[in-house]
């Protein structure tokens, strides 16, 4: 795959997840340099001229009445990043960091930060030798954007901080440089400040878990399927002429998707014609295409924010090519948090629709399979703790789902007195995701179980091929084993992707 050139412009999410977990190469364009030196000479003509400028000849937050002297233009861009970084708590894994890194390479690229070429080309640097600074995951509050996080990643860049190479370490952020053929920068005017506002944390991190989110979206129609076909459910719910009589744009692809997976199936033949059949599914079945479609639909929501905010100069003040330099709050997450915690209850909700599901597939009196899905029910208790785990993951879900955005603490002397939180948000999300993927894969080990002894009806084909894909990695439960392999190991199919990656998933994105 050719380098990436980042523009400023016309970044997308794929990108991201290209540099941030397929390590793609990335490159400045020649366009975004030029726009970037046009607005550093701005910068530099101001200093010159004495000018009263914020986060340039002034102090920051509640300081920036103070005025700082030329001579102290480095020490002063160098104590904002040290003492800025004030992190705390695990490291973020390398894949946000990469989408941090990125971003911030990007929003530079737009030309309004004000910051010479070499901090964009070294961050790229970072990116292309696989230099990962070291960023504790806990301190940002979401504006002034991702203060802490962020001055954690600039911090190498001045031959501070802590950092990997290759995967090795962590070590000395000197040391990382060194060993990776780079130099540190020495800031100038204004460049610290660029460096630290922004709200890369909450978009990196929004990205990958769009990405995920959308491709457990998918799954969940996959493995809802299974379940339907397990309980002798009909498919006629999902009819076309039924759901474009609400046409939600989720709820028509779910639906449209759902009779895909469906299509061919013996299961459902069997007792399209039976009087003696019930001609309503209970929700959890029945309900699929609004449930699941209204995820998509709250995920669409967080791809519109995403799409703008990778693009934007999050930066403050940004400097124009006229010369103006204005001080603004477009490093303020708001935007951000919203659609992150929407997100976060539309994989909530994927979660908690596919637990009833499960529920259902281990009560003997509502699925018509054996108890607990047990060859030898009494004896042997199958599935029965399985349901119990993603229940407990459904109530950790349900404190995930609070919304951070709904909340405030004002700091910096009341100079910032209302933030975003949209970096507990964005970790919100991520959480979630890991939650509700092991949760859908408990739905599936179920699902496969109950298809077993469906034997030897056939399901619909996209089931079908869903189904060869759960048993290639989990056998039959034909005794009594322990269910957390079986469930760690159809996770990983789930959060793979790949049991869409394989003619899975029917007409998925229809």
């Amino acid at each position: 795959m050719p380098p990436l050139p980042l523009t400023g412009r016309d970044l997308t999410i794929d990108n991201v997840i290209e540099v941030a977990r397929g390590r793609r190469q990335v490159l400045l364009d020649p366009g975004a340099a030029r726009r970037m030196g046009e607005s550093r000479a701005v910068i530099e003509r101001l200093v010159a001229d004495g000018a009263t400028v914020y986060g340039v000849t002034t102090g920051f937050g509640d300081l920036a009445d103070v005025r700082i002297e030329p001579e102290r233009t480095a020490e002063l861009q160098r104590n904002l990043v040290r003492s800025h970084a004030a992190g705390v708590g695990e490291p973020l894994p390398d894949e946000v960091v990469r989408a941090m890194l990125v971003l911030r390479a990007n929003t530079l690229a737009v030309g309004l930060s004000g910051v010479r070429v070499e901090l964009a080309e070294l961050l790229i640097g970072l990116l292309n030798k696989a230099v990962h600074p070291v960023v504790p995951s806990r301190g940002s509050l979401g504006a002034s954007g991702d203060l802490a996080p962020l001055a954690h990643l600039a911090l190498v860049l001045i031959g501070e901080g802590e950092a990997t190479v290759d995967g090795a370490g962590p070590g000395p952020g000197a040391d990382a440089l060194e060993r990776a053929g780079l130099s540190p920068v020495e800031l100038g005017a204004k460049e610290g400040l660029a460096l630290l506002n922004g709200t890369q944390l909450m978009a990196g991190i929004g990205a990958l878990g769009h990405h995920d989110a959308m491709r457990l979206a998918l799954t969940a129609d996959v493995v809802g399927a299974m379940s339907l076909e397990a309980m002798m459910g009909t498919g006629a719910a999902f009819a076309e002429e039924l759901v474009a009589a609400r046409p939600h744009p989720g709820q028509v692809a779910s639906a449209r998707h759902l009779r895909a997976l469906l299509a061919e199936s013996e299961i459902w033949a069997s007792h399209r014609a039976d009087t003696e059949h019930r001609v309503q599914d209970a929700y959890s079945l029945r309900c699929m295409p609004q449930v699941h479609g209204a995820a998509r639909d709250a995920l669409g929501e967080l791809d519109r924010v995403l799409r703008i905010e990778i693009n934007a100069a999050t930066d403050n003040p940004l400097v124009f090519p006229s010369g103006q330099v204005i001080s603004g709050g477009n490093f303020h997450g708001e935007p951000l948090a919203l659609a992150l915690d929407y997100a976060t209850l539309a994989v909530t909700e994927l979660a908690s629709i596919s637990e009833r599901r499960t529920a259902r597939l281990v009560d003997a009196h509502l699925s018509g399979l054996p108890a607990f899905l047990a060859e030898r029910p009494g004896v042997e208790s199958g599935l029965m703790i399985a349901h119990y785990t993603a229940a407990a993951l459904v109530n950790e879900l349900q404190s995930l789902a609070h919304p951070a955005s709904v909340d405030t603490i004002p700091t910096s002397a009341n100079q910032e007195d209302h933030v975003s939180m949209g970096a507990t948000s964005a970790l919100h999300l991520r959480d979630a995701i890991d939650r509700a993927e092991q949760v859908i894969a408990i739905e599936a080990l179920c699902a496969a179980q109950g298809l077993d002894f469906r034997a030897p009806l056939r399901p619909g084909a996209g089931v079908a091929r869903a189904h060869a894909l759960v048993r290639a990695r989990v056998s039959h439960l034909d005794a009594d084993r322990s269910p957390s392999p079986d469930i760690g190991a159809i996770r990983e199919l789930v959060h793979s992707g790949d049991m869409l990656a394989n003619g899975a998933t029917g007409d998925a994105n229809a």
